[in-house]
């Protein structure tokens, strides 16, 4: 059925799945006889056993990755609060079906399909300092289509576009966790510090305007989010339902899982961070998601494109963690001697 109100959302996140123990077990009884010192290969070990956990299945599998970009348009980049126009988001989303951006050439490398979803970028979000970004309907609408987006996948990077979402992210930050549009924003696309204290100013404005509904996470992400936002929420919360593992991207990838996190605490258990973006309130986004639950992130290379590339760059690690788990030998099976009892 399709999401059409906010208590379907509501709804169905009640009804999401946990991982699968017996999985995790025969990932931790394989990982035990592998032919290294217990925890030799370190990270990459949880990782496999996250993937079997989140999958269901033993040997997990990282052969079948989804890449998927959500863009959207924003009435807010009229308080010139972006260092490029809003016609960026069209000529970006036409570069991706061309095959020229960053994450074109990561979803080459790691042999995953992209998919790219413009959400009525002719028709950008209302300014969220005159009124909310989104209705009810429209706020659904666009998390319906990320739900919908997502199909059959071994694991699942989602990423974003859209010319003022910094902005939005650091708006739906200070909305669901407190603080001031100081605390949240940054330079986005390379605006001066000037510009970021203008940002701040403009985020402040609209958590003051709408800080009657910031108590409900789903009307703080209709009040000051964007449809790309609702989106990768969606095919975020999609993805628990099918047992598929997936990497956050960047801040406002994360600023979109942060409404599944306070909707349900373990939300975003199926997650983990690919990367710590070079945004300046990444850090306390994170914290808030508690993303060292899982891993801390598992990358920190000053990126802040979006696009899903850090998610995407943390992939390569994913697949090397499920390649070494089921393809290395074990003691016996190589004839070495395991540690002595």
């Amino acid at each position: 059925m399709p999401i059409q109100s906010f208590d379907d959302i509501r709804a169905l996140i009640r009804t999401t799945p946990g991982a699968d123990a017996d999985a995790i077990e025969a990932a931790q009884a394989r990982d035990s006889q592998l032919t290294k010192p217990p925890g030799a290969l370190g990270k990459l070990e949880r990782i496999a056993l996250w993937m079997a956990g989140w999958q269901g299945q033993h040997p997990p599998r990282a052969e079948m990755l989804s890449f998927m970009v959500f863009a959207g348009n924003h009435g807010v980049t009229a308080q010139g609060i972006s260092a490029f126009p809003a016609e960026v988001t069209h000529q970006m989303v036409a570069n991706f079906e061309h095959g020229g951006a960053a994450i074109n050439q990561l979803a080459r490398l790691a042999g995953a399909d992209l998919t790219v979803v413009p959400l009525d970028l002719d028709t950008p979000t209302q300014d969220f300092c005159a009124g909310p970004a989104m209705t009810e309907i429209e706020t659904c609408a666009a998390f319906n289509t990320g739900f919908e987006t997502v199909g059959t996948a071994d694991l699942a990077c989602i990423g974003e576009m859209g010319i003022g979402n910094t902005t939005v992210a650091a708006a739906v930050g200070a909305a669901l966790f407190g603080g001031t549009g100081s605390d949240w924003a940054g330079p986005g696309t390379g605006l001066d510090p000037n510009g970021v204290d203008h940002k701040a100013e403009v985020i402040d404005r609209a958590l003051a305007l709408h800080a009657d509904r910031m108590g409900d996470p789903l009307q703080a992400l209709a009040c000051v989010g964007g449809r790309e936002v609702a989106a990768m929420a969606g095919a975020i919360l999609a993805c628990r339902m099918k047992r598929i593992p997936v990497i956050l991207d960047g801040y406002v990838n994360c600023a979109a899982a942060a409404v599944l996190k306070r909707l349900d605490d373990a939300a975003l258990d199926h997650c983990i961070a690919g990367h710590r973006s070079a945004e300046p309130a990444t850090g306390r986004l994170l914290g808030h998601l508690d993303a060292d639950r899982q891993h801390e992130p598992l990358l920190d290379l000053e990126m802040r494109l979006g696009e899903g590339s850090g998610a995407a760059t943390a992939a390569l690690i994913v697949k090397a963690a499920v390649a070494t788990h089921n393809g290395m030998a074990t003691f016996a099976e190589a004839g070495v001697a395991d540690k002595e009892a």
